[in-house]
């Protein structure tokens, strides 16, 4: 078999570093073009001095045309809104396009509008994206073209529910989600709010009530439910670069229900899932334990009111971005779905 060919555009952001990190040991996967808008010209190695294995390698703009013969597989890490066009462009000449911006994710084009204030220009080519979150839609992700990469806090939050809702053991009326981000969430941008002086030993809620992911995560949580889900999430800046950690309040239907009973059906769910790892009770999530990993960590607690509690920890930019990309690819074209994630190390 010959090796797949991979184009990653916008690959100079922090998730085009991941892309690069990851995809580089793995020996099926030649990197082929890499663009970048603000950085075309310059070497991988002038931004990312650790990816020494890019030496030489320089950015390009993002010409779609010349792209095309050079890649299997479109890796898109492009903006919000910018990557509508493209997808559209690689996916209706007969690539596959894994994208990790927010553009194919949600299935109703008019509320992708509403949250992100732009029309959905390519509505055919949106009803063709497959939501790429593996634990839910291996089977989908398998035999599609085109891949809409899950946002990271929906990742967090529909992991941490999916054994519940699925099994039907919490009500659905009153779920929470309190979630943590590190500040590489908002992008490699110059932008003073995420400056050092800015967010060192602070900590505040963003988005409240206004969160663009609350849509993708009401979407998913429906689907498994079987029934309209609206959840209430508030998202939060932590001083640190990457990691994300949601605790989520649901209700037991039977409040009487054992914290056992309770870590047995997320054991089983999760029982042949390579990256999501049911902690043992007691034991609860810590990000620096993810850090650089493609692992989501899930622990869990009962309060004594009958409300489930349960915390899940990825890194942002591995789970929650580029793994779950590489993830989606593994899949697509056959590979052992842990080939070049499997034995990611922690990062210090």
């Amino acid at each position: 078999m010959k090796n797949i060919k991979a184009v990653i555009c916008g690959a100079s952001g922090y998730t085009g570093s991941e892309l690069l990190r990851i995809l580089a040991p793995i020996p099926a996967v030649d990197v082929t073009a890499l663009t970048s808008e603000q950085s075309a010209g310059k070497e991988v190695t002038a931004l990312f001095p650790h990816l020494h294995t890019y030496k030489g390698v320089r950015f390009e703009p993002l010409i779609k045309e010349a792209l095309l013969d050079k890649g299997d597989v479109f890796f898109l890490a492009l903006p919000h809104s910018a990557s509508q066009e493209a997808v559209e462009f690689f996916h209706s000449r007969g690539k596959k396009v894994i994208d990790l911006s927010a553009d194919y994710r949600l299935r109703n084009p008019l509320v992708y509008e509403l949250w992100y204030k732009i029309n959905h220009r390519f509505p055919d080519a949106l009803k063709q994206a497959v939501y790429g979150l593996p634990e839910l839609y291996r089977d989908k992700i398998r035999n599609a073209s085109l891949i809409a990469n899950p946002g990271c806090y929906p990742t967090t939050a529909i992991l941490a529910l999916y054994p519940a809702l699925k099994q039907k053991i919490i009500t659905t009326e009153h779920i929470v989600i309190d979630s943590k981000s590190g500040v590489s969430g908002a992008g490699r941008k110059s932008d003073v709010a995420y400056s050092f002086c800015e967010i060192a030993g602070g900590f505040k809620a963003y988005g409240v009530a206004a969160h663009r992911h609350t849509p993708e995560i009401d979407q998913e949580l429906s689907a498994i439910a079987g029934s309209p889900i609206s959840v209430t999430f508030t998202p939060h800046l932590l001083p640190i670069a990457r990691g994300m950690l949601s605790t989520v309040y649901a209700p037991l239907k039977d409040p009487g229900m054992s914290l056992d009973e309770v870590h047995s059906i997320y054991r089983d769910a999760y029982q042949d899932e390579p990256f999501a790892d049911v902690l043992p009770l007691g034991k609860y999530p810590d990000i620096r334990n993810v850090r650089g990993t493609n692992l989501c960590q899930i622990g869990m607690a009962a309060a004594e009111n009958g409300t489930l509690i349960v915390i899940s920890a990825i890194d942002n930019l591995v789970k929650g971005a580029a793994g779950q990309a590489v993830q989606n690819m593994n899949i697509m074209f056959g590979l052992d779905e842990t080939t070049g994630l499997g034995q990611l190390p922690v990062v210090p």
